[in-house]
């Protein structure tokens, strides 16, 4: 079983940064994709971020040259460094993992349990 973790949401005055985190656990081979979302209520989830194992990044336009995801392979865990944060930006924060079994070429995508950011104006 591949459990995801994640911590670092709180509540931060617009202009103010968090550093999101996530962990994951378990028995696996491997990590391919590892992605930040958010999701407002009544809206739909929406990729605000990803890494492949090889640290090639993409991000939503309306978070480029504030967020920055880094992730550290040795240690299973994806990192969202939220800087300059707007009102917009409240909503509950989701890591998903493409995760490899091992003894297997497939990877399955695992969620963690989000956390909640909520800026203030």
């Amino acid at each position: 079983q591949v459990q995801l973790v994640e911590s670092g949401g709180g509540l931060v005055q617009a202009g103010g940064s968090l550093r999101l985190s996530c962990a994951a656990s378990g028995s696996f081979s491997s990590i391919n994709a590892m992605e930040w979302y958010r999701q407002d209520p009544g809206k739909q989830r929406e990729l605000v971020a990803s890494s492949t194992r090889g640290g090639s990044t993409n991000y939503a336009d309306s978070v480029k040259g504030r967020f920055t995801i880094s992730r550290d392979n040795a240690k299973n865990t994806v990192y969202l460094q939220m800087n300059s944060l707007k009102p917009e930006d409240t909503a509950v924060y989701y890591c998903r993992a493409a995760v490899v079994p091992r003894s297997s070429a497939l990877q399955y995508y695992y969620w963690g349990q989000g956390t909640q950011v909520t800026v203030s104006s």
